[in-house]
């Protein structure tokens, strides 16, 4: 029986009473298993991949990280960490978490290690803090006995406290010399973003342990936030630093169209809302420029728009035609974008898994292993190489 589908979840449903290949533009899907265990094997324009859930059932998936010993922890934006070995779920959860404040896209957001954290354990979280009526972007980080929270350390709080559930953010990436940045939405204020007075809208930078580094560049403007690295970020939730070529990339939502895929450098405006390749959700113009002295040009652009989420790069020698490409998490547009690099240039792209889930994250383990998390369809997959 073959069918030709554009919803993922109609698919899980009729696998439950026959096998199916399934057939989208870009990819060819066969001989899955039934449920609960679902596998197949799909062709991309490269490379043929076979695709392995490790579990379903996520509500609000964000972030992934691995701690070792091939354990794994998978936030959920309600306020929990799932904990996995082997690529199982154990039935575990992180106790002994702070209270996060959980209003639409505000909550326990993005999860990373530490570079030295095989030396000092260190866990970082970022997540929505309660704040009277509000939330602020926060990060903490922590070290775990058993599965228990311990040393719990508040390292910075984003201001103003904002009282909505728009656009928090957030991400957590380490660079070279071990600097941690963070990111921030506007809060669907859109003059948050170029306002150095409020953190919102921005790419931060500080020390692993909070303090604020000395050279970030406007540590001595007047009323700036110390902490902003970059500014004129709509609403950014993926950031992946590229260790070889000491690059930060980032993508952001635009609003109906425009979403970015930038690279982040030192003090640089990034031109939301002045300029922009999106237009208001209701049609309306949003500004009628898309370029200005002073401000950034994305590497890439969509528009439409895919809801960019999480991604990361494939420096893995397991994905031989990927190497150098960057994976980008895609909500609305429910796929996995491979966009193909020449350098820091965006030269081709194309969609994966089309249909599977809102992609929230995507992300390359410490084996070399692509893993993803969906919401809608609350997958955690592997992808995993044919060959």
């Amino acid at each position: 029986m073959k069918i030709l589908f554009g919803n993922f979840l109609g698919f899980l449903i009729l696998a439950l009473f026959s096998t199916v290949t399934v057939c989208t533009p870009s990819d060819q899907l066969t001989d899955p298993d039934p449920l609960p265990d679902l596998k197949f094997t799909t062709k991309t324009a490269k490379m043929t991949i076979k695709v392995d859930t490790l579990h379903r059932g996520f509500q609000n998936p964000w972030g992934t990280t691995w701690i070792g010993e091939g354990r794994m922890l998978v936030t959920e934006k309600r306020g929990e960490i799932l904990i996995f070995k082997d690529d199982k779920y154990t039935g575990q959860k992180v106790t002994g978490l702070p209270s996060f404040y959980t209003n639409g896209q505000a909550g326990l957001l993005d999860i990373t290690v530490h570079p030295d954290y095989t030396q000092n354990g260190w866990i970082y979280i970022a997540y929505a803090k309660p704040v009277n009526s509000g939330g602020a972007t926060t990060i903490g980080r922590f070290k775990l006995n058993g599965n228990s929270v311990a040393n719990f350390e508040e390292l910075i709080v984003t201001t103003p406290v904002w009282n909505g559930g728009t656009h928090y953010g957030s991400r957590i990436v380490f660079d070279n010399q071990k600097f941690l940045y963070f990111s921030n939405g506007e809060r669907g204020s859109q003059n948050n973003a170029q306002d150095l007075k409020n953190s919102h809208g921005k790419i931060h930078r500080i020390h692993d342990d909070g303090r604020i580094p000395t050279d970030n560049p406007f540590i001595n403007t007047s009323g700036a936030i110390p902490s902003i690295w970059t500014y004129g970020n709509r609403n950014p939730q993926g950031l992946y630093f590229d260790k070889a070529n000491n690059r930060l990339w980032e993508v952001e939502h635009g609003p109906r169209g425009g979403d970015e895929l930038n690279v982040l450098e030192k003090g640089k405006n990034y031109g939301w809302p002045v300029i922009t390749y999106g237009i208001n959700y209701d049609g309306t113009p949003i500004t009628n420029i898309t370029e200005k002295d002073g401000m950034e040009q994305p590497v890439k652009y969509w528009t439409p728009s895919i809801a960019t989420c999480g991604m990361t790069m494939v420096t893995s020698d397991k994905y031989p035609a990927w190497k150098g490409n960057i994976l980008v998490a895609a909500l609305a547009a429910t796929h996995i974008a491979r966009v193909e690099m020449n350098g820091a240039k965006a030269s081709g792209e194309e969609k994966l898994l089309q249909g599977i889930g809102r992609v929230r994250q995507v992300a390359q383990s410490p084996d070399g292993y692509i893993y993803a998390v969906t919401e809608g369809t609350g997958l955690l997959i592997k992808l995993l190489p044919a060959n």
